[in-house]
């Protein structure tokens, strides 16, 4: 290669990569230009955004940071509350998700004549708050009825087919950027109807007014909160009307209601109480629940309502010393209550610390005064209150609230109502004025309206503690006891307050019985059933383990004292020995003391009830009220004719009936008291100066008595039992009824006649019954087919009720005088043409 080719191809190489390096110059200048344009042009673009957008370049605010910037008030609780503008919000931290709350709303303020009153309850939900996803909460309701072990396969399933309901869904604006709390705006749930917050369903209670309904205050405090709301309705005035369906509102009616209701949200105890599961022995409100098992059928049972007492010193209690509970048991008195009376209604409440004493415990249950400085309201749902309402109802109830998940009773209002001493003063007049020489001029002081109001509200917060009536209570004790001084006062005239058996009308004056044994008192069954329903039982950490041990107990107490007996059914069963109002072991015989008693009243009815500047209602009112108590003694003793006894004593067979001898006592015992008229009941004057209808009360009392007596369940019921054969019964029946008319006494004469033809009427409706039209329809022919019923016409009854017209003839037969035209003789004329006629229809239906 030539010197000259070489020096050539080396100029090339030059001149190239000079050519590059200016290329490579020229595009950095070039660049850099470009970049410096785009500044320029992004500063001036900066320039004009900013004067047309303020706060340009900065992050734009939540909708959470603009609500919290308008400020507002900020409490903080158990939720903590912010009320901005005019709306109102929850703050929700993660450990309040899941957690159980019990939610109870009532009235605060009613209209006038509203049919409830300040204090008293108008719902309660166990509810929750369950996170759905990060912009969702939800709140549901604790409906939960069925249980089964967590460990166990079937739980899966289970949890999958008891899913609670939700009833109110909230987006959430924000979270607390330190707590982590998820706002939510709670303004809907307490502004409209809801079964949390207001009046759905109330009875005469129509539509929601939005533009008056407000939430006035929410109040937060470390386990609860408290809302209060102003609501207006329309008045619903045709379900308003008793017996009337309910109806939407009357657009144009113009009847507003306008009601002031307090929403307490208390936190339920993270972890329930160990449930106490249902003795049917021992009545105490229950609530169902199902288990379900792996290996097992399933079970049902019910859980009992009750307080938490577990004892401060296990040691000492275990050792069988009375211990102190941890938490006592703390009753209000209404600051509204008349002072008089607050000692009184006090002493019935603390009056239950002898029975908690056999459960183990001192000082169990304490009535206090609220505190004047008002830091203690009884709208709150953390604390019992006894409310005294203004109320003309003559009564009083004790209800309580639980946790579902245990039967934890939370709180308690009893109601009391001001007109209850009116109640007070007619029972204990009625029952016992001939026995009490403080009332010899018919008053009742103070002092002695305050032992029964003390008796009122014992019973009472017997409810509230969780006891249920227990109307057999008064069954244990013999009715010759209850007029034994020394051992009806030693005892008392009822085992239990729980019963409806008020003061012991059998004593007689001539006993010289004390209020000792005259009035009722926290007693042998109200001990050992709240013993059996509060004693603390820790060696049990199963419920189901912990009732089988307590019912082989309940077992051999009953076993060994019949007195604890109970028996449940409100007293509305067929049970005689379970009734209300009754006392004693044989209410034919404590029904004719009763009516002693009741004659010496109607003797001195003036005393009882004066008539001042010759106005009668006090009187009309007092005689309505001896009236009643005679209709308890006949209601007491009708029950006994084919009855049958519901027993639960290990040493009794579950059912059986009331004996023969019983029934023909029962029999008798309505001949002398109905069939006879009760002429001393009705005085002359007393039924001229209170217009009361006496002939008309007494026929109809009587026809209401023999229709029972005769009806053809009673004689089927009769036919069935198999102790008293139905042709004696109706032996018994007819001679009380078909008796001579030899009295001088027309009027009496007059009032047997017409029971006579009643008689023969009731054996014509079984003999020949009229068609019914409704059996005929195609649904009435399908219940049939469905359910089978044997009539007691198509029975063997009907036979002995054909038979028995034999005897009413025979009878009339017997009757008819050589007077032809004596009244006498036509009712008897009259009974046979009746029977002749009863013979003539059946003989031409069987044709």
């Amino acid at each position: 290669m030539s010197k000259k080719f070489l020096l050539v191809f080396a100029a090339t190489i030059f001149f190239q990569i000079g050519i590059k390096a200016d290329i490579k110059q020229n595009l950095q200048q070039l660049s850099f230009q470009n970049e410096k344009k785009d500044s320029v042009r992004d500063s001036l673009k900066a320039k004009v955004d900013s004067t047309r957008i303020p706060n340009a370049g900065k992050k734009k605010p939540s909708e959470y940071e603009t609500l919290l910037k308008k400020g507002g008030s900020y409490e903080k609780g158990v939720f903590n509350v912010r009320h901005i503008e005019k709306k109102w919000y929850f703050e929700i931290s993660d450990e309040m998700l899941n957690r159980m709350f019990l939610a109870v709303t009532r009235y605060v303020t009613v209209p006038q004549n509203f049919s409830k009153f300040p204090g008293e309850e108008i719902s309660d939900n166990a509810i929750y708050f369950e996170k759905y996803d990060d912009k969702t909460l939800f709140l549901r309701a604790y409906t939960k009825s069925k249980i089964a072990d967590s460990n166990e396969d079937i739980s899966l399933v289970l949890d999958r087919s008891t899913n609670n309901p939700i009833i109110a869904k909230f987006d959430v604006i924000g979270k607390d950027s330190v707590t982590g709390a998820r706002l939510i705006d709670v303004t809907n749930l307490f502004m409209q109807d809801n079964n949390i917050c207001g009046l759905k369903g109330v009875q005469g209670v129509g539509a929601l007014q939005a533009d008056r309904t407000f939430i006035d205050t929410i109040k937060t405090y470390p386990i609860n909160v408290e809302v209060s709301t102003l609501r207006t309705y329309l008045e619903d005035s045709r379900a308003a009307r008793p017996g009337a369906a309910a109806a939407a509102p009357a657009p144009n009616s113009g009847n507003f209601m306008t009601f002031t209701l307090n929403t307490s949200i208390v936190m339920l105890p993270e972890t329930p109480m160990q449930p106490r599961l249902q003795d049917e022995r021992v009545g105490y409100f229950s609530k169902n629940i199902t288990k379900f098992s792996d290996s097992a059928p399933s079970e049902r049972t019910a859980i009992i309502s009750r307080y938490r007492l577990e004892p401060k010193d296990p040691k000492a209690y275990k050792a069988g010393k009375l211990v102190e509970p941890k938490k006592q048991i703390v009753y209000y008195i209404d600051p509204a209550t008349p002072k008089k009376w607050v000692p009184y209604l006090m002493q019935g409440i603390n009056d239950w610390n002898i029975a908690f004493e056999a459960a183990g415990f001192k000082n169990a249950i304490v009535a206090k005064e609220c505190p004047a400085d008002g830091s203690i309201s009884p709208d709150d749902a953390r604390y019992c209150f006894l409310r005294y309402l203004p109320s003309e109802t003559e009564n009083a109830y004790g209800p309580h609230i639980i946790d579902p998940r245990s039967g934890e009773i939370i709180e308690s209002h009893i109601c009391w109502f001001h007109n209850v001493i009116n109640l007070l003063k007619k029972w204990y007049t009625i029952q016992c004025g001939p026995l009490d020489k403080r009332l010899k001029d018919g008053k009742i002081d103070d002092k002695l309206m305050g032992q029964l109001i003390r008796f009122v509200s014992s019973h009472e917060v017997g409810h509230t503690l969780g006891l249920r009536h227990n109307m057999g209570a008064s069954f244990a004790t013999p009715v010759e006891k209850l007029r034994d001084k020394a051992w009806v006062e030693k005892n008392g005239h009822t085992a239990s307050i729980m019963d409806y058996a008020r003061f012991n009308y059998v004593a007689q004056p001539e006993d010289g019985i004390s209020e000792k044994g005259l009035f009722p008192r926290i007693n042998d069954y109200d001990k050992w059933a709240i013993k059996w329903g509060y004693q603390y039982r820790p060696e049990f950490n199963d419920p189901f383990k912990e009732k089988e041990q307590l019912r082989k107990e309940v077992t051999q107490v009953l076993s060994n004292n019949p007195r604890l007996w109970y028996s449940g059914g409100e007293g509305r069963g067929q049970d005689p020995r379970s009734q209300t109002e009754d006392l004693s072991d044989n209410s034919m015989k404590a029904s004719d003391y009763g009516m002693k008693n009741l004659k010496r009243v109607m003797e001195k009815i003036y005393v009882y009830a004066p008539v001042v500047d010759g106005q009668y209602k006090d009187l009309s009112d007092f005689h309505r009220a001896v009236r009643q108590q005679y209709e308890r003694y006949v209601g007491h003793v009708a029950r006994n004719i084919a009855g049958r006894f519901e027993n639960s004593l290990p040493t009794q067979t579950p059912y059986g009936y009331v004996p023969k001898a019983r029934q023909k006592e029962a029999i008798d015992w309505i001949g002398r008291n109905i069939y006879n008229p009760p002429m001393w009941l009705f005085p002359e004057d007393i039924s001229n100066k209170t217009g009361f209808d006496a002939e008309t009360d007494i026929i109809t009392r009587q026809s209401s008595v023999l229709s029972e007596e005769l009806s053809l369940t009673t004689l089927s019921n009769i036919f069935k039992q198999n102790i008293y054969p139905v042709n004696d019964y109706l032996d018994d029946v007819f001679n009380t009824v078909w008796q001579p008319l030899k009295d001088n006494n027309e009027k009496k004469n007059q009032f047997r006649r017409q029971l006579e033809r009643c008689y023969v009427n009731l054996m014509a409706k079984m003999i020949n019954p009229k068609e019914d039209s409704s059996r005929s329809d195609a649904t009435s022919m399908l219940r049939q087919l469905l359910n089978p019923k044997v009539n007691p016409s198509e029975t063997d009854v009907f036979l002995y009720i054909l038979a028995h017209l034999d005897k009413i003839e025979d009878y009339a037969k017997s009757q008819v005088t050589s007077d032809h035209k004596s009244i006498n003789a036509l009712h008897y004329k009259d009974i046979l043409q009746r029977v002749k006629k009863i013979r003539d229809e059946y003989n031409k239906a069987d044709k």
